[in-house]
């Protein structure tokens, strides 16, 4: 009864709820008058770009899927993870993790386990008052920290987008005269573009494995599928911002 209860409370106590419930006495006060059609389409828009189903449809067409890499014993030489996973923490001079950092957790295992010999973290700073907080920097910091040793980490600290992200590495690994097989590690709705843009600037041997999935099998349970949830608006901003990145990278030529 108690996690019943909690359900409901937490719903009640959602500001979003009360939006919602502001909006529909609002449609009430104005059903008489030349503003109700206005009112009926802002709130119906609001109800669709809140409702968890339709959002998860969206991403799911959208969410690259890899080929179940995590469950395979495939061996590669070299993981690179594309950055923004988190922020940089001045106060404790340390980067505390966001749901991105799946990127760099879900490589970990494979580090450990032998199928990844080496690791590639590669981000900048996307400040700009502050160039100085480089983001490859601070997660090697976080690894050394767990006894991954300086002779199996590389860092890209220049980059501040995923075109620079690319380009800048294959700088790198050039100067290396690297040649072996790499595993491209990034958020699956972020992988879309990652690979194309990876796949342009000449990389090779390419494979991917995404992380932080954001779907998976489809819910038809009523709050989800009807019930306002303001998740579900961030998650289509995140979305939308993603498939604006690819057609306009795409326009740009990067891709």
């Amino acid at each position: 009864m108690f996690f019943f209860l909690s359900k409901i409370l937490a719903f009640v106590i959602a500001p979003y709820t009360w939006l919602f419930a502001g909006l529909l006495y609002l449609l009430k006060k104005l059903w008489n008058t030349p503003y109700k059609k206005w009112m009926l389409f802002f709130i119906s828009f609001i109800y669709i770009i809140s409702n968890s189903f339709l959002v998860d449809e969206l991403v799911r067409a959208w969410e690259y899927s890899d080929d179940d890499i995590y469950l395979k014993s495939t061996k590669y030489d070299l993981a690179i993870v594309l950055g923004g996973m988190g922020r940089i923490d001045e106060r404790q001079n340390r980067y505390d993790f966001t749901c991105s950092g799946d990127r760099l957790f879900q490589t970990l295992p494979l580090y450990h386990k032998g199928r990844v010999s080496k690791i590639l973290i590669t981000g900048g700073s996307g400040s700009i008052s502050k160039p100085e907080q480089r983001e490859a920097i601070y997660v090697k910091q976080y690894l050394k920290s767990i006894s991954i040793p300086d002779s199996s980490i590389i860092i890209e600290n220049d980059s501040k987008n995923t075109y620079e992200n690319a380009i800048f590495t294959k700088r790198i690994l050039d100067s290396m005269q690297f040649k072996g097989s790499i595993l491209l590690v990034t958020s699956s709705f972020h992988m879309r573009r990652s690979l194309a843009i990876f796949n342009k600037a000449g990389f090779k041997n390419v494979t991917p494995f995404i992380t932080n999935k954001f779907t998976g099998d489809r819910k038809f349970e009523f709050d989800y599928c009807f019930i306002p949830n303001v998740a579900a608006v961030s998650t289509l901003n995140l979305i939308l911002h993603e498939i604006v990145g690819y057609y306009t990278y795409k326009a740009k030529g990067y891709l």
